[in-house]
């Protein structure tokens, strides 16, 4: 049985089809139009540049490959429910320069307007069988371009595939996101890329951040010229501090640390015997403290010490202070003093 409805290439198209082929360019399909046929079911004729009676054209939506042929490609138009008034019997597919390409006839429709009581959004498809798919393709202009409900959703079931598929790839990768450093290996990764001595210079730092630490040996033998000498390393440089019997000491040994300071004063049998203190307490004294070194002969000589200062008439001085000493003993006596103080 002969086909009644069938498209076919036009003359021209088939002549730019075959030039595209073997040049391995491509036709840029734009645009579909429809026509009435002037009231008649119209034969396609390879020799047409126009339809017999254009009723309509616009851009094409979507142009696919036959998933069952390759060969076969799928022209679709959507055609808005506010246009309408005709029939349409004939159609035809423009490439970009406006050159027919393929014409087709097809079972008999009218297109609605609004105004006459109905309405309706109208597909229209074109199936064309070529020699290379590859060779024909759609070129459209998205503004102007209406899609299908089938369209859409096929294009949300892929886009949703495609995010599915790229998040179980993040997921599963060691290092997603290989624009930033890791902070397990950041500063290796720094050392790698040769950036160490750019991310030393966002930071503000200056040569001495640059510097290694010197080693005792290293100082002793002078080869330390570009090293930084450690803390312990320069301690060890410094003798260690001795005390005399009239000595102080400050904990910790920086300002404002404790004070403590202690001495040797003798004093005759009895009176009143003063002490300046090694080094002025800055701000308070805490207290004052003493034990006897040698006592009397007697037995029963069990003397006493108190304190008091020599100048001022509170009872802490911040320089010095008097050691009086009552005792029963016929010899002087020597007592071990020690103040605290800041």
């Amino acid at each position: 049985m002969t086909a009644k409805y069938y498209t076919i290439l036009t003359n021209q198209g088939a002549e730019k089809l075959a030039a595209a082929t073997a040049r391995g360019t491509q036709i840029h399909i734009t645009q579909m139009a429809v026509g009435d046929g002037n009231g008649a079911l119209p034969v396609p004729d390879a020799t047409q540049t126009q339809l017999l009676n254009q009723k309509r054209i616009g851009a094409v939506n979507t142009l696919t490959v036959d998933a069952d042929n390759p060969n076969q490609i799928i022209a679709q138009q959507v055609i808005p429910e506010n246009e309408g008034g005709f029939w349409i019997r004939e159609l035809g597919l423009f490439d970009d320069e406006g050159t027919l390409i393929a014409i087709a006839n097809c079972p008999e429709t009218y297109k609605p307007l609004l105004q006459e009581g109905s309405g309706r959004t109208q597909t229209i498809r074109m199936s064309l069988i070529v020699s290379s798919a590859a060779a024909v393709t759609l070129k459209i202009d998205p503004s102007v371009v209406l899609a299908t409900r089938k369209y859409v959703d096929d294009k949300v079931i892929e886009v949703k595939a495609y995010s599915e598929d790229l998040m179980k790839q993040h997921l599963s990768s060691a290092n997603p996101h290989d624009q930033y450093l890791m902070i397990g290996n950041a500063l290796k990764e720094l050392q790698s890329a040769g950036l160490v001595a750019e991310a030393l210079k966002n930071l503000g730092l200056g040569e001495a951040a640059k510097q290694g630490v010197a080693t005792n040996a290293q100082m002793v033998a002078g080869t330390a010229t570009n090293l930084l000498p450690s803390v312990a390393t320069v301690m060890s440089l410094f003798s260690k501090r001795s005390y005399s019997a009239n000595d102080f000491i400050r904990i910790p040994d920086v300002p404002g640390g404790l004070i403590i300071q202690w001495g040797t004063v003798i004093s005759g049998n009895c009176g009143d015997t003063p002490w300046t203190y090694p080094t002025p307490f800055p701000n308070a004294r805490l207290g004052v403290w003493g034990a006897f070194h040698r006592m009397g002969t007697s037995g029963s000589d069990y003397p006493t010490i108190s304190f008091n200062n020599i100048s001022d008439p509170t009872p802490k001085s911040l320089s010095n202070f008097m050691l009086r000493i009552s005792g029963n003993g016929g010899a002087g006596y020597t007592a071990f003093v020690f103040a605290i103080g800041y």
